[in-house]
């Protein structure tokens, strides 16, 4: 039935404040979404979001309208997705909240004759509580069955439709039988409109944490790259420094007469490792200084060993060696 003079100037209204309002828009599949779930929709999004449903020819008519007072605007670009049985859905809200209260409202709905399966369809093994004089209608359908306490009982499993086939008289009249309803409508995304860009709702699933992460494997590529071909960037710059430090404390450790401040912790380290032992021990707990107190002998032990009763490197003795 045709709008009123009335309801079309109200509609109007209604589609060129929201393209005067919003700047993000959610394109949406409305097919067997019912009157009843649309309006509970709605009511979830109050305040967040509006739904604006109509026939494409007269929302063509309100945008070209809105884009000769606003040539140029980025709105322009949705015209190409008025096609078919599609909603828009208006927001300035978080897009990744507005999607989920878009999913969230979802009805279970019986396999109707003709309809495509959006899923597959799995009869369960179990009771159907059909009597045996319906045994047929099972064998019809390739479905295994016995009888079990005067009820026809599945015995495995069954695969009765796939997902994209048309649903036949005898599927449905199964499922309708064993009480399934195996589909849930409500409206589905079929793309993000943001600010005149399109893109997949997949790209709202990108949260902060997944960000950082590509973008510290990315730099450190870059500096995986840069230190390879031995060309300074930002990326590589702390990785060169940090490798010259260790060059530079590398030289001078062997070095007696120079050092730097940096570098003498780690010589004072080499020169006494058993005072920094000590110093580390109170904080490793009770334990810690018996152990230390135990190692000390046997690194003393072992350096005896190795500057007496030695062979110096002509092979005669060192230190009153004895006869070989």
């Amino acid at each position: 039935m045709p709008l009123s003079k009335d309801k079309k100037k109200e509609y109007f209204e209604k589609m060129t404040r929201m393209l005067s309002t919003y700047d993000k828009v959610f394109v949406v599949g409305v097919d067997n979404v019912g009157s009843q779930q649309m309006n509970s929709t709605r009511k979830a999004m109050r305040g967040k979001a509006e739904i604006l449903m109509g026939k494409n020819t007269l929302m063509r008519k309100v945008l070209g309208d809105f884009m000769e007072k606003n040539p140029g605007h980025f709105f322009a670009a949705i015209e190409e997705k008025m096609t078919g049985n599609v909603g828009f859905v208006f927001t300035n809200y978080d897009l990744p909240k507005v999607r989920d209260l878009i999913l969230a409202n979802r009805v279970p709905a019986p396999a109707r004759v003709g309809a495509v399966s959006p899923v597959d369809v799995i009869v369960p093994a179990g009771p159907t509580g059909c009597d045996p004089g319906q045994t047929n209608f099972f064998q019809v359908l390739q479905i295994p069955t016995k009888i079990v306490k005067g009820q026809i009982e599945i015995t495995t499993p069954v695969n009765l439709i796939k997902a994209g086939d048309k649903v036949g008289s005898s599927e449905a009249a199964l499922l309708q039988k064993l009480s399934i309803r195996p589909f849930s409508y409500g409206l589905s995304i079929d793309i993000v409109f943001d600010h005149g860009s399109f893109f997949s709702v997949a790209v709202l699933d990108i949260d902060d944490a997944y960000l950082t992460g590509m973008f510290s494997m990315a730099l450190s590529k870059v500096a995986a790259i840069s230190l390879q071909i031995g060309y300074p960037t930002q990326a590589s710059l702390p990785h060169s420094i940090g490798n010259a430090f260790r060059s530079l404390v590398a030289v001078t450790v062997n070095l007696d007469n120079y050092t730097f401040k940096k570098a003498q912790p780690f010589k004072d380290f080499l020169a006494n490792p058993s005072a920094f032992a000590v110093a580390a021990a109170p904080a490793a707990g009770g334990a810690a200084p018996a152990a230390a107190a135990a190692a000390a002998p046997v690194a003393k032990v072992e350096e005896v060993d190795a500057l007496e009763g030695g062979m110096d490197m002509f092979g005669g003795g060192g230190g009153g060696g004895g006869d070989y």
